[in-house]
């Protein structure tokens, strides 16, 4: 239903008069108008200081210099430039009103409505948000399941920012589900194979999908993988390189070594059990054999978990997909890492609409509604 009215909308960031004409002024941009407070804040901070949102069911994982807060306000003033939204300071008065309904297009797992709130909020405070859904539920092709109302400038600067985010994370949660499902009893992790500055979001929507969190980064854990091997001479070298500056240097953190042969878990296992060491997991990679048919053999990864028989978690990594989760992780490991559920993820359908009749309408016409 199209749901307009004329109240005057109440002073806030956006809703600012019509810039004049003239070529020596022009809208004020986004960051002109953000809210005074405390310009850096943590992902965890973030998370603390909007714990009021009804819609944080699922925290975003902690990270110690990631700024949530400047994501969303460079997502903003990436949209706005140094004018802010033209077309709608020129066809929408200042002081109306609208409701908008957020709109499925496909069947998913919603993913984003807490970011989606912190966006609203950064925007226009003053805006009111609904769901019908929590992250992490079903979404059904058609299904109206959220709605925001109150300043239409507000909206409409929100909308694209909003759903951009909220329809990457969705198709990775949608992703992580269908996987995590199938690798089940193993656990499904993703990798650091993220979109630059969008790290923590979608390692987000994977916790949402079901998924469990690979290391943020490069600070988090000591993860030997096959150039470092390299560069070390061997894998017993490295390990024993990493062991001895853990130790110097105090650090306490999980150990990840990377095999690619059964000949480098045995190398692994053999030093395990003469040298006291931090070693927690050993990556078993590309020990998935793709077969003409377009099946796998699991058997040389079956036979690694075998040799390791639980003195070490296990994390199977390459040949990953839909068709092949379920028979790796019936091999027995603990993990199973997949780069596909964030560098090639595809973006579920989403929309936002005011006349969310007319877009049903269309969308049938179109098959997508």
């Amino acid at each position: 239903m199209l749901a307009i009215s004329s109240s005057r909308c109440p002073s806030h960031p956006i809703a600012t008069p019509r810039p004049s004409l003239s070529p020596a002024r022009s809208a004020p941009s986004f960051l002109s108008f953000k809210r005074r407070g405390a310009m850096a804040i943590s992902a965890v901070d973030a998370a603390k200081s909007d714990l009021s949102f009804a819609s944080m069911v699922i925290k975003p994982p902690s990270h110690p210099t990631y700024d949530l807060k400047a994501i969303i306000r460079l997502a903003l003033s990436e949209d706005a430039g140094d004018r802010g939204d033209v077309t709608c300071l020129a066809t929408v008065p200042i002081e109306m009103e609208a409701e908008a309904q957020f709109l499925a297009k496909e069947d998913g797992v919603i993913a984003g409505i807490a970011l989606a709130e912190m966006i609203f909020n950064e925007v226009d405070p003053l805006l009111k948000i609904s769901w019908s859904v929590e992250d992490g539920n079903y979404i059904h092709k058609g299904m109206q399941f959220g709605k925001v109302s109150g300043c239409a400038h507000s909206i409409l600067v929100a909308e694209r920012v909003v759903l951009n985010f909220m329809q990457r994370m969705s198709g990775i949660a949608t992703l992580t589900k269908a996987m995590a499902s199938a690798a089940n009893p193993a656990c499904i992790l993703e990798t650091r194979k993220t979109a630059p500055g969008l790290r923590l979001v979608d390692k987000w929507a994977v916790l949402i999908g079901g998924g469990k969190n690979h290391r943020m980064g490069l600070f988090d854990m000591a993860m030997i993988k096959d150039n470092h091997i390299s560069v070390a001479g061997g894998v017993t070298n490295a390990i024993r390189s990493v062991d001895q500056f853990l130790e110097q240097n105090k650090f306490h953190m999980s150990v990840e070594v990377e095999t690619r042969t059964l000949e480098e878990v045995e190398h692994v296992l053999q030093y395990a059990s003469r040298n006291k060491t931090s070693l927690t997991r050993i990556m078993l990679d590309n020990m998935v054999i793709p077969l003409p048919d377009g099946d796998v053999d699991v058997s040389m990864l079956k036979d690694a978990v075998e040799m390791i028989d639980g003195r070490f978690e296990t994390e199977a990594s390459g040949n990953v997909t839909l068709d092949t989760v379920k028979k790796i992780g019936a091999t027995g490991v603990t993990y199973i890492s997949s780069g596909a559920l964030t560098h090639s993820v595809k973006a579920l359908d989403i929309s936002l609409k005011i006349d969310t009749e007319l877009a049903l309408q269309v969308g049938r016409r179109t098959k997508r509604a």
